[in-house]
């Protein structure tokens, strides 16, 4: 991770009780840079379940909210190669929803490569333990 950023962001009535009954997922969410604004996909608030008909699509891209400033030195630094906008967690500040957003730099194949292999040799450690156990 490169660099995080607090963000408000819009949302409808019904979605502010959902997240806060703790009803979101973004596992595999990312923000874009559209036309000078910021938005949020996949990122996904389910519907609150005490609404009318009149509830939220819990599938629709959500606005963040940010100073243009901000926005103009997001949209340089995540043009180059590699870097995404990953929202980083979900919080509450003075009543307020916030996002942090981090701009983050995939991996290279070499650096998946020893991740990997870290993750074999510890699971054949804890093998070993577990052999040794019984």
């Amino acid at each position: 991770m490169e660099e995080s950023f607090e963000c408000g962001i819009a949302l409808a009535g019904t979605e502010v009780k959902s997240i806060k009954d703790g009803r979101i997922s973004f596992p595999d969410a990312y923000g874009e840079v559209r036309s000078g604004e910021i938005w949020l996909k996949n990122f996904r608030i389910a519907e609150y379940v005490f609404a009318s008909v009149f509830g939220h699509d819990p599938d629709r891209p959500k606005k963040l909210l940010l100073h243009a400033q901000e926005i103009k030195r997001i949209d340089r630094k995540a043009r180059e190669k590699g870097f995404t906008l990953i929202p980083l967690s979900v919080y509450l500040k003075r009543g307020l929803i916030k996002v942090e957003l981090g701009l983050c730099k995939g991996k290279k194949a070499y650096d998946k490569r020893a991740d990997i292999k870290e993750r074999d040799i510890d699971r054949e450690v804890r093998r070993e333990f577990r052999a040794r156990d019984w």
